[in-house]
């Protein structure tokens, strides 16, 4: 189980640095592409980015899909709780339950669904093809206009993503039948900060150590263990 902890976040950084890497690769290439440089300027044009787009734009679809799910492991998701949070602890926990059943019932329906679609638009003519089985009528499905992939690899983040969402439900489920505990996220939180070791600050020698009167903590200072204020009768210090 330790390994599906930061799956999520395995797969949104290997995508997000895809994306980005593939968005600026095409945008030099238009703007060099577009260059009057002899013999560069040729050699550019003979390579097509052309699918650049297409792919980028398929790969936010799943970082959409696998970042739901990691909403629901990290509480990241917004939620009204308004009414929940003021109702005694036993109803409160009854809603919780109720509300985390529903959430996993509804993504597993999605995700059955779009399992059954990616399957029927040309998943089980690739098992067919894979497996050296007849294909009979079943169809091959369609391809993407620029890269020419099957469309099931591309609707595959449905079943994939939702399946991933509906089971952190019931993983959250479990730890707060167990804990009563829920996935909090600390919007001020950054990874990271936490192994920094503190500033060291200087103490002030006017320190106010009975939150009243300042006094000096200089052990070298002459007014050192006196205190500053006058008695009532307005006499000397002390």
């Amino acid at each position: 189980m330790k390994y599906l902890d930061h799956l999520e976040e395995w797969i949104i950084t290997f995508l997000m640095g895809a994306a980005t890497l593939i968005i600026f690769v095409a945008v030099v290439h238009r703007y060099a592409a577009s260059a009057s440089i002899p013999g560069l300027q040729d050699w550019l044009l003979t390579i097509n980015l052309s699918w650049a787009q297409e792919l980028t734009i398929i790969m936010f679809v799943w970082m959409a899909k696998f970042g739901a799910a990691y909403g629901v492991r990290t509480g990241i998701h917004v939620g009204v709780d308004v009414l929940i949070n003021r109702l005694d602890e036993k109803m409160r926990r009854k809603f919780i339950i109720f509300g985390l059943l529903a959430g996993a019932t509804f993504t597993g329906i999605v995700g059955t669904l779009g399992a059954n679609f990616v399957w029927e638009n040309g998943a089980h003519h690739a098992f067919l093809s894979l497996t050296g089985s007849p294909f009979g009528d079943i169809p091959e499905g369609p391809t993407t206009p620029d890269l020419e992939w099957p469309t099931w690899m591309v609707y595959s983040a449905i079943p994939l993503g939702t399946g991933l969402m509906c089971f952190r439900f019931l993983q959250v489920l479990v730890n707060f039948l167990k804990t009563g505990d829920l996935p909090h996220h600390d919007h001020g939180h950054v990874d990271g900060l936490d192994e920094v070791e503190p500033l060291a600050i200087e103490v002030d020698v006017y320190a106010m150590d009975d939150n009243l009167h300042a006094h000096d903590l200089d052990p070298e200072h002459p007014m050192v263990g006196t205190e500053r204020r006058q008695d009532n009768k307005g006499g000397e210090p002390k």
